[in-house]
């Protein structure tokens, strides 16, 4: 499957204290799972700069991490960026049969 990275930054109205980081985590993330089964979170970072969190998450295609991306969008309060990413060594072999090409 397709690998993604979601970048998710927090309205500063999203959260109230810290414990609310979790509480937020648990619905979004079950909003997500129930609209988007196909999906698979890879890994899960949060970050300390203009982003909260970082997501790794593979997904058959485009319009399926999308609506994950809406949908964090709409329950998490925030806003997102995804980045289609390969994995390197799928990337050096791309470079190996361009380059055979020539």
């Amino acid at each position: 499957m397709p690998t993604f990275i979601l970048l998710t930054r927090l309205a500063p109205q999203a959260l109230h204290q810290p414990k609310s980081f979790e509480t937020l985590e648990r619905h979004v993330s079950q909003q997500v799972l129930n609209h988007c089964p196909t999906l698979k979170w890879v890994s899960s970072h949060a970050l300390l700069g203009p982003w909260d969190y970082l997501d790794i998450i593979e997904a058959p295609d485009m319009e399926t991490m999308t609506r994950a991306s809406l949908l964090v969008r709409s329950y998490g309060k925030a806003h997102t960026e995804i980045w289609p990413a390969m994995p390197w060594p799928d990337f050096k072999q791309m470079l190996r049969a361009l380059a055979q090409e020539e």
